[in-house]
């Protein structure tokens, strides 16, 4: 595995894992919906002219049993408080630019300082056209699956599928080590 910290400020980089050696498992999961976690944001949107009523992807999350899979990246990442979602947007599927407050995550772990959490977004699945992340006013380049990217804290970023096919992403949050 690598990473490699971005100059401005260590707060973004990206990451490169060996393998896939989740194949397409993760297309099988019991995905739910669920509203965005932060109506101001919403209702900026909106304001915006976004007209959709539905701004984020569905997820497989901690709150279902946790694919054998995923064991490896808590091993490689060396995190404390590990969490982690499987996140599928599918065509349609919008996140406009927004700032991760991560207070269910700081609720449960007792979090107090947001600057100590990390945000890994690994692409499980290689880019196709239409899907789309940007990071600080950055487009990410077609990506392949193990590839990903992170952040620190209160990172703009943005997410959408404007394209033919599901973007499967596995989104892990700690605190680092």
């Amino acid at each position: 595995m690598e990473i490699h910290d971005s100059v401005k400020a260590k707060k973004t980089g990206s990451v490169q894992f060996p393998n896939s050696w989740w194949g397409r498992s993760h297309r099988d999961l019991n995905y739910i919906h669920e509203p965005f976690n932060n109506p101001d944001d919403v209702a900026m949107w909106n304001q915006l002219g976004y007209t959709q009523t539905r701004f984020t992807g569905d997820m497989y999350d901690m709150r279902q049993p946790e694919p054998e899979w995923i064991a490896p990246f808590r091993e490689l990442l060396s995190m404390k408080h590990f969490s982690w979602s499987v996140y599928r947007m599918r065509p349609g599927d919008v996140l406009p630019n927004h700032r991760d407050t991560y207070s269910k995550f700081r609720e449960i772990y007792n979090v107090a300082d947001p600057e100590t959490i990390r945000r890994y977004v690994i692409f499980l699945e290689d880019w196709q056209s239409g899907h789309y992340l940007e990071m600080n006013c950055q487009v990410i380049p077609p990506w392949r699956a193990g590839q990903g990217v992170f952040w620190h804290n209160d990172v703009l970023h943005l997410a959408a599928n404007v394209g033919k096919t599901p973007r499967y992403t596995l989104q892990l949050t700690g605190v680092m080590e």
